[in-house]
């Protein structure tokens, strides 16, 4: 019986020690870890507003010395004054300091003048700041403040239909029925049609541009609806290469009309570019492949060779306004399924 009862015993004083327990730690023993993390956190708050106040104190120097500068400055300049005051007081002023003082003077009263004479019209300092605005448009159009009020009313006059014979560029259109500029299926460029751009086209191309103070020139590329007898196209490798001159035109294998169409623009666009008449324009290369028929009209199917088709079409225009580029090394690449 004795024994019996002291087996029991420490095994209830087992059980009543365990209640004590936190993750294995005596309440003591977590109280003092929860007291170490708060000590952590509270160290990284003190080291965060250290370096604000660090921050804070290093701008105010920075200020403090540009203040000083500035009072220097505004010092110098009192100064200054107060030597031109006398020099124009007591009139001991250099024949060269008298001259600028005349100059600036005469440019003070003149720009009185002017606003006085503005604000007798009715404008107000705010128009002026939107004149700025729009003198600034029209330069990055590359349009002339001068030339601004005739390219208005010629855009007005299209706007509203008009009735003169030239509101809209002239097309060039060099077919290919008796000249045979290109050969079937290729597109390397004859002699005679070399000279012809050279001389009577881009004397034309000239003349446009001048007369509709436009900039660009699209250069479109239309065929018949032949089927390209070559399978493989070479576009990818060497569309670019031949249009900045690196590779000739001859390199450049279309399968398709599309191909074909635009390989040809980029062979014409390259004699263009190179023409010093054209030297401020941007010459475009297009492609309406066998899409449209002469006369802006879209085809239904022509079967066979048509060397009516066969043509090159060349558009003046301005530029318009430049849009957002996105840059590709920015963007993810889309799966597509």
């Amino acid at each position: 019986m004795v024994m019996g009862v002291s087996d029991k015993a420490p095994k209830l004083e087992h059980k009543g020690y365990n209640r004590g327990l936190i993750l294995g730690l005596t309440m003591a023993e977590s109280m003092l870890l929860l007291v170490f993390c708060l000590l952590l956190v509270a160290a990284a708050m003190i080291s965060a507003e250290r370096s604000h106040r660090y921050e804070a104190e290093r701008k105010l120097k920075e200020a403090e010395q540009q203040l000083a500068l500035l009072e220097q400055k505004r010092s110098e300049q009192s100064y200054l004054i107060v030597q031109l005051q006398r020099q124009l007081k007591s009139g001991d002023l250099s024949p060269a300091d008298q001259a600028k003082l005349e100059k600036e003077w005469r440019e003070l009263v003149l720009a009185r003048e002017t606003l006085d004479s503005l604000s007798a019209e009715g404008v107000k300092p705010e128009d002026l700041r939107e004149l700025v605005k729009v003198a600034e448009v029209l330069k990055q159009h590359d349009i002339e403040l001068a030339k601004a009020p005739d390219r208005v009313d010629k855009l007005l006059a299209a706007g509203q239909g008009g009735v003169g014979p030239r509101e809209w560029p002239p097309i060039i259109n060099l077919d290919d029925v008796r000249t045979n500029y290109f050969q079937s299926g290729s597109t390397d460029l004859t002699k005679t049609f070399v000279q012809l751009l050279n001389t009577t086209v881009a004397d034309e191309i000239a003349g446009n541009l001048n007369d509709y103070d436009a900039n660009i020139v699209e250069v479109i590329g239309h065929t018949d609806e032949q089927p390209v007898a070559r399978r493989i196209s070479n576009l990818d490798d060497t569309l670019i290469g031949a249009m900045e001159g690196r590779l000739p035109i001859s390199a450049v294998e279309p399968a398709d009309n599309a191909g074909l169409g635009l390989a040809r623009a980029i062979a014409v666009a390259n004699v263009l570019k190179a023409n010093p008449k054209l030297k401020n324009a941007t010459i475009l290369p297009m492609s309406a492949a066998q899409l449209i028929l002469p006369g802006d009209t879209v085809t239904r199917g022509q079967a066979g060779a048509v060397e009516s088709r066969r043509r090159i079409e060349i558009r003046v225009r301005g530029r318009t306004a430049p849009v957002a580029v996105i840059d590709s090394a920015a963007v993810n690449p889309v799966s597509l399924h």
